[in-house]
């Protein structure tokens, strides 16, 4: 079971990821997705934030990719935001869904164009025998919807992981952390503090 995220969660997210962008952290959206496959053995990369709702936490990427695959075998995820320069972190335990076919296409719709060919061209996560494999594979691409709009590739789509456990760290002196745990239990949410 999974219930939105409350406003102060929302409020806390959108607060941190503020002051990361006012810090100039270079990647403020940049998260670790950690899955498993399925064999249950982790798996770790990293990958953008492109919207944060009371839904949860939405990316994109091929669904064929290797995070693809172990998403459709098993959505239980964890995500992790690093925020150096505000030595703050966001930690979120939930479950990937996918998410409508109109929110995909409408970011979908939003990329740059050479992103578009990109989605349509690179068959991620597979074995790739030469670059100049994937420079062909991306003219061809840039040749069939030359003067066109790039439709989205049905194999391209988003997730939205859906928390059931967000912690929030903050970086003090002496190691004295400050963790403010949210954790959805029996339907509700309850906010707790933990030692660092």
């Amino acid at each position: 079971m999974s219930l939105a995220m409350t406003d102060a969660m929302l409020a806390r997210f959108q607060a941190g990821f503020e002051r990361a962008c006012a810090a100039d952290v270079p990647e403020p959206t940049a998260m670790s997705l950690a899955t498993v496959d399925d064999q249950g053995r982790p798996c770790a990369r990293t990958v953008l934030l492109k919207d944060a709702d009371p839904g949860g936490f939405v990316f994109y990427t091929n669904l064929n990719s290797r995070k693809g695959r172990h998403l459709a075998a098993n959505p239980s995820v964890s995500l992790v935001f690093w925020w150096r320069e505000t030595a703050e972190q966001v930690l979120v335990d939930g479950l990937a869904e996918p998410v409508s076919a109109v929110e995909a296409d409408a970011y979908f719709a939003s990329r740059p164009r050479g992103s578009q060919v990109g989605a349509w061209a690179s068959r991620q996560s597979h074995t790739l025998a030469s670059r100049d494999e994937l420079i062909k594979r991306v003219s061809e691409v840039e040749a069939r919807y030359e003067g066109r709009e790039i439709p989205r590739p049905e194999h391209w789509s988003g997730f939205r992981v859906r928390p059931h456990r967000v912690e929030f760290w903050y970086g003090r002196e002496y190691r004295l952390h400050d963790r403010v745990c949210f954790e959805l239990k029996n339907g509700q949410w309850n906010e707790h503090l933990l030692y660092p």
